[in-house]
């Protein structure tokens, strides 16, 4: 870590304080990764780009000012009795996926200061399923980022940049859990809109700004943004305070101007105006070997609820709602590196269908990979305490396994993302296991191997947790465990950023 304490800036503790918050200092790196398992963002630009005069062609060793990338992935996934609804029935015959996504980047900058931009395209498809396609896995020939930027790099103090950006845009922000563009997914949210940023990660303190509409991904036809539907928010990170620690407040908030009255079911919409603040908080216990990552975000606001039958009309009910996380690591003084993890996450579920308050999560444009690998739950009416095991055995190889369980917040909220509800006093989901190999073959290819299982638990089996929909009988659509096994690669044509003559 680069990372100083006040004691070492300056003899003076006010004056080092002084310098370091105006940015004087400017050889320093304040930024730390979290340990925390897969909610580091992804970084800007993302990870497969790299420098062109980085590479390994030696003719552009001068050619600073251009971001190159370009990446090939390709994953078969094989899933028996998936808990996810597709249409109006469930994966429960195994479906044997190919998914094939190609990534594609240009980023110019420095060469025409203040004005630099950025474009990233992204073909995604899929073959051999047995259900139909969505958006999740196809996405043809369309403009993930396309955006201008001013950046000035000293317009804070010396080393400290104002930058404004507006275009089409990816995010990932936090731990990942409300804003992320989902790299594991075979397409990806993004947005469209403005970014305004004081300052860069690596400064002591840096402060994030931005107001988009998301984009809605049409499979076959270029996506356009959603123009009804707004996310905003800032996020402060403060680094200064000890080399040790990270602090976060944020505010997000999610405005929807709705249209409840439209005559086609699929085009409606309710309203929604939530206001979500919240604290994130992580790094590491000094001397111990200990890590930590917390989040804690609480909702308010109105959301809008539709009527199912009879005359459309919506029914705006109060937003209260609030979600926490904490993930407590130890890492080992072994040559594996091993790091052992507790965590526990909650997120409030609605106790009512028939009140006037909405207790369930807002979940924004949340990643769910850290939740599940079969990509099961979300951040909203769950209690999901986990257990976690990462090593590193080989150089270059590394592994991970773990062991959930998941139980409902509220039994009257359901489970939203496998279109279940109901109530019966029964609360417990089911659990799942998971492992996962990754390995760096070389500087152009990676591989990886996972393998997770979920057992459903008593609601998940009960008569009460049934289909929402009008068709739904009241017997469990599947009492059988769900397995979902993957093997993946990825292809960097630009390698890892080392010449290959080294």
């Amino acid at each position: 870590m680069k990372r100083h304490s006040l004691n070492k800036l300056s003899t003076s503790g006010a004056l080092g304080l002084l310098l370091v918050w105006s940015g004087s200092v400017a050889a320093e790196d304040y930024y730390a990764k979290t340990k925390g398992y897969r909610v580091e963002p992804e970084p800007d630009p993302p990870s497969y780009v790299r420098n062109l005069s980085k590479t390994q062609f030696e003719q552009f060793r001068d050619v600073k000012w251009l971001d190159v990338g370009l990446d090939f992935r390709s994953r078969y996934e094989y899933r028996e009795n998936d808990y996810r609804p597709t249409g109006s029935r469930f994966k429960n015959d195994p479906d044997n996926l190919w998914l094939l996504r190609t990534r594609a980047y240009i980023g110019i900058h420095d060469i025409l200061d203040p004005f630099r931009f950025v474009v990233e395209a992204q073909d995604s498809r899929s073959y051999n399923s047995l259900y139909a396609k969505t958006n999740s896995d196809v996405n043809e020939f369309d403009l993930i980022q396309g955006y201008g930027e001013l950046y000035f790099e000293n317009a804070l103090g010396h080393n400290r940049p104002l930058s404004i950006r507006a275009g089409r845009q990816s995010l990932e922000l936090l731990d990942r859990r409300l804003i992320g563009n989902n790299q594991f997914r075979n397409t990806t949210n993004n947005f469209e809109g403005y970014r305004v940023r004081f300052g860069k990660k690596q400064n002591n303190w840096d402060l994030d700004t931005f107001a988009f509409q998301p984009v809605d991904r049409i499979m076959n036809e270029f996506d356009q943004p959603d123009e009804d539907t707004w996310v905003y928010g800032a996020v402060l990170s403060i680094k200064q305070w000890s080399e040790f620690i990270t602090i976060q407040p944020y505010f997000l908030g999610h405005k929807v101007d709705g249209d409840p009255y439209n005559a086609v079911n699929a085009s409606r919409k309710a309203d929604v105006d939530v206001y979500a603040p919240g604290l994130r908080i992580y790094g590491v216990i000094p001397d111990t070997g200990f890590d930590y990552d917390t989040d804690i975000n609480k909702q308010f606001g109105r959301f809008g609820k539709l009527s199912t039958t009879g005359r459309r009309t919506q029914t705006l009910q109060q937003h209260d709602a609030i979600a926490y996380s904490l993930e407590l690591g130890y890492t080992f003084d072994h040559d594996w590196k091993p790091r052992a993890s507790a965590y526990y996450g909650y997120g409030s579920g609605d106790k009512s269908a028939n009140d006037t308050t909405n207790q369930n999560l807002d979940t924004f444009f949340g990643f769910n990979q850290p939740w599940s690998r079969n990509d099961y739950f979300s951040w909203n009416n769950i209690h999901a305490p986990k257990v976690r095991l990462e090593f590193t055995p080989y150089k270059d190889v590394q592994i991970d396994t773990g062991y959930n369980a998941y139980w409902m917040a509220s039994d009257g909220g359901g489970w939203n993302r496998a279109g279940l509800t109901g109530a019966n006093g029964k609360t417990f989901l089911g659990h799942e296991f998971d492992i996962r190999l990754r390995h760096k073959l070389n500087a152009y290819v990676d591989w990886s191997l996972s393998y997770a299982r979920f057992t459903p638990g008593d609601y998940t089996t009960s008569q009460n947790g049934v289909r929402q929909s009008a068709t739904a009988t009241g017997a469990p659509f599947t009492n059988e465990p769900g397995n979902f096994f993957y093997f993946e690669v990825s292809l960097n044509a630009f390698g890892d950023g080392k010449p290959t003559y080294k």
